[in-house]
Formats: C-alpha cells, sequence, structure tokens
C-alpha cells in the first residue's frame, strides 16, 4: 500500500508540474491548452488514487468511483490533445473539421458510456472485483488500443522537419497506452489486476513526463504543420520547484530509510530513527543555504531548461535596483560593484576609478582584501579595455593569451595575476572613455562556465553603472560649488563687518589726541568700543554655528527706530531726532 502511495504521489507531482508549465505563456494556442488539461487531468486522477490508497492504508473506507471516473475522463482528455494533434496535419476545410469532430464525438459518447457502465457495476463490489468484469475491462482495452493506433498515426504524419522533437511525445504517451493496455489485458486473463502491476503503474507514468520535457527543450512546435506552442517558465519559478521538488524526493527518502532504521534497531530503534531524521533534515537545511550549491543549481537548470542564461528582465531590474537603492551600509561605489557581481555570482570584488593624476586609483572593495593600488593609464590593461571593451576572463587569458592578445597588447598587472581568486575584468564606459573598471571574484560554483552572454550582460550593465557613478561625481560636484558660494557669500558679509568696525575704530583712534580730555568723546569712543565688541561677538557666533545664526526672525521697525534714537541720546549727538510711528505693528523678516 505504501508503494502505491508513493508511486501515484510521484506521479501527481510530475503531471502537475507539466500542466503548469503548459498554463504559462500565450494561451490562444488550442494544442497547448488541451496538452494542459490531459497534464492536469493525469495529476488529479493521480492525486485521488494516491488519496484513496493512504485512506485504505490507515483504515478509512474510501469512495472508488471517484478514481474511476477520473481515470475516464483523464483519458477522454488525452484523446482531444491527440485529436488536436493530428488535425493539424490536413489541410483546413469545413469537411476535415467536420469528420474530427465527428470522431471526437464518437470516443467521447463511448467513454461517458463506459462511465456510467463502470459507476453500475460499481455499486454491487469492491474496486478490484468490479474493475475486472468483461465489459468494462475490454472498454479500457479499447481506449488504450484506441490511443495506440492515434499515436502510430500522428507518427506517420510528422514530417522529419519535427519528427526529431516530436517522437519523444509520441513516444511517451503511446508508452502510457502500451502499459494500461498491458495491465488490463492481464486483469481480462486472470480475472482479477495484479496489484503489482498496478502499483508501478504510477512509476510508469511519471517516467514519461520527462520525455515530454525533452520535446520541449528540443523544440517548442509541437505541431505537424506550422502550429507553435509558446511556452514560458520563468528561472525563478524553474529554480523554486526543482528545489521544491528535489527536497520533497530527498525527504521522503529520508523518511524511508528512517522507518528501516527503525525496524532493524532493536531496542536502540527509536533513538536511531530520531537521531537519523534530525541529521538528515540538518543536512538539508545546510544545503539549501548553501551559495556554492544554489549556483550550481542555477547553472545546471540554465543548461538544460533554457535557451538563454538568463532572464534578462529580471536581471535589469535588480541591477537598477541594486545601484538605485539608498543603502545606509554601502555606498553607490560598493553597490556599483556588487551589482556587476550578482550577475555571475561572484562573492566580492573592486573598483578602480580614474583620477586627475593620469592614474586609475583603488576606489571602493566589497568582499576584496587589496591595499592601495594604482594602474597607469599608459599601461596595457587600460589601454586594452579602452580600446576593445571587452569584459576579460582571466581563465581564458591564462589558457590561452591569444584570444586576447591577438586583438591588441595586453598584460595582466601583477596585482590581479597574484590573486588566484580573481576571475572577470569589467570596463566601466562612459561616452567610449574608460572612468574606471571592476575586477570580481570567481564563483562559488567551479563548474560556471563563462560565454558571450555573461560577457555582452557584464559589460552593458557596466555601462549603467558607469552612469550612476557620472551622474554621482557631478552631484558632488554640485554640492562642493554650492558650499563654494555659500562660503563666498559669508566672506562677503564678513570683510563688509570688519570694513565697518575698522572704520569706526580709525576715527576714534584718530580723534582720540584732540579730544581725550572731553568726557563726552570719552563716552562716545567706549559706546563706539562696545558696538565693536558686540558685532565681533556677533560675527564670532556666525562662524562657529554657520546658518543658524543668519536665521530671519520678525522684527518690529519701530522698536528697531526706538532703540536706534536710544542710542543717539545716550552718546549726546545733535540734533537729537523725533520718532512719530503712525503703524506700531509694521515688522519686517530679517537678521537682527
Amino acid at each position: 500500500m505504501m508503494i502505491e502511495i508513493l508511486s501515484f504521489g510521484i506521479s501527481t507531482v510530475l503531471f502537475l508540474i507539466l500542466g503548469l508549465a503548459m498554463l504559462t505563456g500565450k494561451r490562444d494556442n488550442l494544442p497547448k491548452t488541451m496538452l494542459a488539461l490531459a497534464a492536469l487531468s493525469s495529476a488529479v486522477w493521480s492525486g485521488t488514487v494516491s488519496y484513496q490508497a493512504y485512506q485504505t492504508n490507515i483504515g478509512l473506507q474510501s469512495d472508488v468511483s471517484t478514481a474511476v471516473l477520473l481515470e475516464l475522463f483523464r483519458a477522454l482528455s488525452w484523446f482531444a490533445f491527440l485529436i488536436v494533434m493530428l488535425r493539424t496535419a490536413y489541410k483546413s476545410s469545413d469537411q476535415v473539421n467536420k469528420n474530427f469532430k465527428v470522431a471526437f464525438g464518437g470516443i467521447s459518447v463511448f467513454i461517458l458510456g463506459l462511465m456510467l457502465l463502470a459507476l453500475y457495476r460499481i455499486s454491487d463490489g469492491l474496486f478490484f472485483e468490479i474493475i475486472a468484469g468483461h465489459d468494462v475491462l475490454i472498454g479500457h482495452l479499447l481506449i488504450s488500443i484506441g490511443g495506440l493506433v492515434v499515436i502510430e498515426q500522428l507518427y506517420r504524419n510528422t514530417t522529419e522537419e519535427h519528427r526529431r522533437a516530436l517522437k519523444y511525445l509520441w513516444f511517451a504517451i503511446g508508452g502510457m497506452f502500451a502499459y494500461d493496455f498491458y495491465l488490463y489485458a492481464d486483469a481480462l486473463l486472470f480475472q482479477r489486476i495484479d496489484e503489482e502491476l498496478w502499483d508501478s503503474r504510477g512509476f510508469i507514468h511519471a517516467m514519461v513526463v520527462p520525455l515530454i520535457g525533452v520535446a520541449i527543450k528540443r523544440e517548442m512546435q509541437w505541431s505537424i504543420a506550422d502550429t507553435s506552442i509558446d511556452i514560458y517558465l520563468s528561472r525563478s519559478m524553474a529554480f523554486h520547484t526543482t528545489t521544491l521538488l528535489v527536497s520533497g524526493v530527498y525527504l521522503l527518502l529520508i523518511g524511508v530509510g528512517g522507518y528501516y532504521v527503525k525496524e532493524m534497531g532493536g531496542n536502540w530503534g527509536a533513538v536511531a530513527q530520531s537521531t537519523f531524521l534530525f541529521a538528515s533534515v540538518m543536512a538539508l537545511i545546510v544545503l539549501l543555504f548553501s551559495g556554492k550549491i544554489r549556483s550550481r543549481l542555477k547553472i545546471a537548470i540554465d543548461k538544460h531548461f533554457f535557451h538563454y542564461k538568463y532572464d534578462y528582465r529580471e536581471e535589469w531590474l535588480r541591477i537598477i535596483q541594486t545601484l538605485s537603492s539608498q543603502s545606509e551600509s554601502a555606498g553607490l561605489h560598493e553597490r556599483s560593484i556588487r551589482a556587476l557581481a550578482q550577475i555571475i555570482d561572484s562573492p566580492g570584488g573592486l573598483l578602480m576609478r580614474y583620477r586627475q593624476n593620469g592614474c586609475y586609483e583603488l576606489d571602493a572593495c566589497w568582499n576584496y582584501e587589496q591595499n592601495m593600488v594604482r594602474e597607469s593609464d599608459e599601461s596595457e590593461l587600460v589601454k586594452f579595455l579602452s580600446e576593445q571593451q571587452f569584459v576579460i576572463c582571466l581563465d581564458e587569458y591564462n589558457k590561452d593569451p591569444q584570444m586576447y592578445t591577438r586583438l591588441g597588447a595586453l598584460s595582466i598587472p601583477i596585482w590581479i595575476s597574484s590573486n588566484p581568486e580573481a576571475w572577470l575584468i569589467v570596463p566601466l564606459m562612459l561616452k567610449d572613455e574608460l572612468m574606471g573598471f571592476v575586477v570580481l571574484l570567481r564563483s562559488p560554483a567551479h563548474q560556471r562556465y563563462f560565454n558571450w552572454e555573461d560577457s555582452d550582460l557584464l559589460r552593458t550593465a557596466g555601462r549603467q553603472a558607469a552612469s550612476h557613478l557620472a551622474q554621482y561625481d557631478a552631484a558632488q560636484a554640485l554640492v562642493s560649488a554650492r558650499r563654494f558660494e555659500e562660503v563666498n557669500k559669508l566672506s562677503a558679509f564678513i570683510v563688509h563687518d570688519i570694513k565697518n568696525m575698522v572704520g569706526q575704530l580709525s576715527m576714534v583712534v584718530s580723534n582720540a589726541a584732540r579730544h581725550k580730555s572731553n568726557p563726552m568723546f570719552i563716552d562716545d569712543a567706549i559706546i563706539t568700543v562696545e558696538n565693536t565688541v558686540n558685532k565681533m561677538n556677533k560675527l564670532l557666533l556666525r562662524l562657529r554655528v554657520g546658518k543658524e545664526s543668519e536665521e530671519a526672525t520678525p522684527i518690529s521697525l519701530c522698536s528697531l527706530l526706538e532703540e536706534s534714537i536710544r542710542s543717539c541720546v545716550k552718546a549726546g549727538t545733535l540734533p537729537i531726532p523725533v520718532l512719530n510711528c503712525l503703524h506700531q505693528k509694521i515688522q519686517v523678516m530679517a537678521d537682527k
């Protein structure tokens, strides 16, 4: 019973993945829709059989009629897909369309009649006893034979151009019908369904899904003529689905292993089982969070499931997000390195930027230990990057230097070649000028291959990073210019105040010899010095706290004029002015 649960459970998972994959991409393609329906109906049927086997295993009673009806509906779904595919072999006409509609209608009526017959038989006994009735078994045999006949016609009518891919599709579906024929022929011969053959059925059906996957990968032209099926499966979905599937199989095997450990462990069985299961789960967690394992899994998926290594939309969005993020822990220079490193799963790198002294100097590092280095703009590396604008793979250069030197003179500096983990050198081009370059460390996936896709994407991303760095430099230059402007304004105010204070003190000094015995002059001189001291204190305060002392506040004009008149009276200045304020509430915003 456990084998039946496992067998049909695996079949459920694989057909469900196939059906969901067929639902991606464009949905206006009839063959694709029919294949998705057939795969999902197979998944539902397998899942129902597995669930009913589980109910029986724990002592519950299950309704076998559901599985019987779903099996027949599954057969009808596969016939619908095969007839739609066979239709593509003939030129469109009203008579041809009518003939295929009649054929499908006949098959539908036959299978619906078989459903009713099966329900009638089920009302009197258990599943294995009823399904072995001659009439129902003969019906299943006819379905299998009909499926094989249609498969044979499809194979013969498939052109050589499309047969390379579609033959695996016909082998897969034909294999299902062939095994069903063997199963029900054996049941008709011996008047009972062999439980071992039945338990193997789920495994057999699950084995055909990879063959259909080969047909998808080889040529997504699932038609005998010109009709095509568009399938889109994102790398993220493929990665997480594969990880989930592998984890599920791993846990399933661990569960079986734990069962046998307990059975064979004697008195230590329960202890050994608990220890074994905990160690296995911890090992799975470590593997799932391992950067090296994840990188290798992504590479395997890219190699075997996709024509291109990258989902360019997701990669570009990630690059822009990394460059544009306002991270307090990392500046734009480090984010530029990380944006390039994420593309090829590099763990770190460094950024070299051009300086006004005619050299490229170390500007930033990310997970890269490197002392301050400098590269002249006359070096062969800089000239090669500037003229050829190529991404240099150090593995390729060390293996075959002529791959690069035939384009121009090139030698790798010792501070790069001495690091065994240095892998790629990416130029940062801005308007065909080399503003810098990035050295990236080797990916943790040692088997990662570097090709033209990596080079083109890194080169384009390098241009994007260069534009962000140039924009950042322009913004910093603008900030510096504004600060200089503020300093110039402040200097002008300071010079003006100092000139006024020097003028006042000069008048006191020039008149001191003549009026030093005049008490009124002495009083006036003290007031002048006091005023100068106050202005100097305000000036020092302004220099010390900056803009805070320059904030404008509401000031009453009448109060300000009255204070000035009091100063004149105190100084004995003649004539004494007279103030007549008609509006007492007049105010201005100023720095007093």
